[in-house]
């Protein structure tokens, strides 16, 4: 199977990881499995489209559900931020930015469950809805993202 974490990527992203939760003496429980494995598990995920629950076994990355909360508890604690502003910034030192021409564009989605960034959408008959809005540059490298509610500006991300 091909190397969905190679070396270069793992030492860009485990230095921006929490470190791990201590692990009780008197009931340990599991030992946790190899983080780098867990990344490789979150990736395969997004990359094919199976839902966290088919996550196969057989390939050793956990399970979906150990996926599944890695993901969102690296999320919770800024990891994909910081690995993309170190990323861009990367890229940038190596002129590989076209800062000549960028493109903004942005998609809107239901949120029935509400949220931070949610509001009443006016071409859903106010329904509830999130709009995200993503700036990329001339080669189509994703340099911003932000969420608002279709009304308005709450949340934001920027480049470095």
């Amino acid at each position: 199977m091909k190397t969905l974490v190679t070396d270069e990527l793992w030492a860009a992203i485990e230095p921006l990881l929490p470190p791990e939760k201590p692990r009780r003496f008197d009931h340990p429980g599991r030992k946790p499995l190899d983080r780098r494995l867990v990344l490789a598990g979150i990736v395969f995920v997004l990359k094919t489209g199976l839902s966290w629950d088919d996550l196969p076994a057989e390939l050793g990355l956990g399970c979906g559900k150990t996926c599944r909360n890695t993901l969102a508890s690296w999320q919770e604690a800024g990891v994909w931020d910081q690995l993309h502003r170190v990323l861009l910034s990367q890229l940038n030192a190596a002129d590989g930015i076209d800062w000549s021409r960028a493109a903004i564009d942005s998609s809107t989605s239901r949120s029935p469950l509400g949220g931070e960034a949610t509001g009443p959408n006016p071409t859903d008959r106010r329904k509830l809805g999130t709009k995200h809005h993503a700036i990329v540059d001339g080669q189509g490298v994703p340099l911003t993202t932000t969420t608002t509610g279709p009304t308005g500006m709450t949340r934001g991300r920027s480049c470095p």
